[in-house]
């Protein structure tokens, strides 16, 4: 029998990695992560136990890595399910509500992401963290802006801190309260992206904040 080819040895890797991540998710979405082993996702993935560690530091990067994966696989469906579209204020729209949308559907595992992001080690720098930053930075270029660099940050740090508003425990904001305050900022149509099943709320967040990205103009300070 001939050895395997570098190349399915790769992809039998890349598998093992998909199912220990989706494991992963699958876990701490039931149990919370206190609760989850890394000998209950290894046996969840139907892995060896030391696999995981050839993969993964430990348990804090592994979740980060799973949750990483859920979150750009669910924006880049978003963004590119039919009808597909190039209209960057569109594509901004489905990517707020694809990231709203896992606050909603995955609290509890999003709520302990949240948690792992403000210890020490914040931001697992792993492929699903980078191609996540890949479709945002995208989104934001398509939208307009004339500083990627400067406003991916911002559009990441409003998503995160509505994300955290969502899942916080006892005083959660509602997705459409959230939703109407990023549709506001960055000048979005309530139609737009994949608009609840509820009226627009009133707001009164300031609506002047998007023309930096369609002008590069900066919001005036009140």
């Amino acid at each position: 029998m001939s050895p395997r080819s570098a190349s399915v040895n790769e992809e039998l890797r890349r598998r093992s990695r998909e199912r220990l991540l989706q494991a992963a998710v699958e876990l701490v979405s039931e149990r919370g992560y206190e609760a989850t082993t890394l000998t209950d996702i290894a046996d969840r993935a139907g892995s060896a136990r030391g696999l995981v560690s050839y993969y993964f530091p430990g348990k804090r990067q592994l979740v980060q890595s799973a949750v990483h994966r859920l979150m750009h696989r669910t924006l880049e469906e978003a963004l590119e399910r039919e009808p597909r579209t190039d209209d960057g204020r569109e594509r901004m729209a489905r990517a707020v509500d694809a990231v709203l949308g896992l606050a909603r559907d995955h609290t509890v595992l999003m709520r302990q992401h949240m948690s792992g992001l403000l210890q020490a080690e914040g931001f697992v720098r792993c492929p699903e963290q980078q191609r996540l930053a890949e479709l945002l930075r995208e989104t934001v270029a398509r939208y307009g802006s004339q500083d990627v660099d400067a406003d991916y940050p911002m559009l990441r740090s409003w998503l995160m801190g509505a994300v955290y508003a969502m899942v916080l425990p006892n005083v959660p904001m509602t997705l459409t309260d959230l939703r109407a305050e990023l549709f506001g900022r960055y000048r979005l149509e309530w139609d737009m992206g994949d608009p609840p099943d509820t009226e627009e709320p009133r707001t009164s967040c300031e609506r002047d904040l998007s023309r930096f990205f369609s002008t590069g103009a900066r919001p005036q300070r009140r």
